[in-house]
């Protein structure tokens, strides 16, 4: 089968797939303290319907699928997706992004549902801390989660950290040196603008200071695994793990990018940072052919950009190019991350 290309000549065979905005956590950098205002049942996407466009997709090309939230796990039925997901024949890699708080109760289902490995966000390993970011969250929970995600084999499990100064940034290397013993995949993730009240220049931190303070426990190697995302890796000589360094803003990876985003009302974003948005709710509630589902998808793929224009030279000048809200409409739950 022929690779599915964009205009650019990217290779796209990725799709993440948001099943729920809604979350069972309240971090401070993702919502505002009463929540966000969830999206109304009826706007949601039936797993049915999630089933029938990855069909589509799949027949077309895309081989690796994500699914995403808001919190997935707080959805009912989610093995019943990701099994249906799983016996769709084409998928090469099948995950999913969790805050790990309710991963102890439901990653062996998970696993035998067809997931292939997880993704685990989390911010703090201090358990006063974590619960200020999360307002209210209990770390034991989400760390009870990794080690039954590990038992479950849902591996490498990849643990993402955001960065953000005068918050966490005093625990870069602590969250490095899990590596040492642990064959996590710790990523280091750039602090992005989707809350513009919570953003600021003073906050950011770009991967290569990030890096350089990882540097200060030892010397990192390259390491030779295998990429399938934007992160650079490297290793501590001797450790099991392996950092990895993600920089959305200040180097740019749009040049790589193999992905589309399918939102939990049934729009596909073709860039993180454009509100560029495809929906496909009409053609799916109007009875249309596979074909016309084919085709929207197709038509979200000739309209990804060469890349957002978003880049941080000087920070301070950046906080002026993210005041113009309209530019972030959705926050990141709505989206998926």
């Amino acid at each position: 089968m022929s690779r599915l290309k964009d205009s650019f000549q990217r290779t796209i065979d990725y799709m993440r797939i948001s099943i729920t905005d809604r979350c069972n956590l309240r971090c401070i950098y993702c919502m505002p303290p009463e929540g966000l205002v969830p999206m109304e049942h009826k706007d949601i996407l039936s797993y049915e319907e999630i089933v029938r466009i990855l069909r589509v997709a799949v027949d077309i090309g895309v081989r690796k699928i994500r699914i995403t939230g808001g919190e997935p796990l707080v959805r009912r039925n989610v093995s019943y997706l990701i099994a249906s997901i799983k016996n769709i024949e084409g998928i090469k890699d099948l995950s999913l992004t969790t805050n790990g708080v309710l991963l102890e109760q439901y990653a062996e289902e998970l696993a035998d549902a067809g997931i292939d490995r997880v993704n685990i966000s989390l911010d703090s390993l201090r358990p006063d801390r974590y619960s200020e970011i999360t307002r209210g969250g209990d770390i034991d929970m989400a760390l009870n989660g990794i080690e039954a995600a590990e038992r479950a084999g849902l591996i490498p499990i990849k643990i993402n950290m955001v960065p953000i100064r005068g918050l966490n940034d005093d625990e870069i290397e602590e969250f490095a040196k899990l590596t040492l013993k642990s064959p996590y995949q710790v990523r280091f993730i750039e602090f992005m603008p989707f809350d513009t009240n919570m953003w600021s220049s003073e906050k950011f931190i770009a991967a290569d200071e990030i890096k350089s303070i990882v540097e200060g426990i030892g010397p990192l190697t390259p390491a030779n695994i295998r990429k399938s995302g934007p992160a650079r890796y490297f290793r501590f000589n001797g450790a099991r793990g392996v950092i990895g360094f993600i920089s959305p803003l200040s180097n740019h990876f749009c040049g790589e990018c193999n992905r589309l985003r399918l939102t939990a009302d049934g729009k596909l974003r073709p860039c993180l940072f454009s509100e560029t948005e495809i929906d496909l709710k009409p053609a799916l509630h109007g009875g249309a052919s596979d074909d016309e589902i084919e085709r929207l998808i197709r038509l979200s793929i000739e309209v990804k950009p060469k890349g957002h224009t978003i880049k941080i030279q000087n920070p301070t000048e950046f906080s002026e190019q993210i005041k113009d809200r309209e530019k972030f409409r959705r926050p990141m739950s709505k989206i998926g991350g």
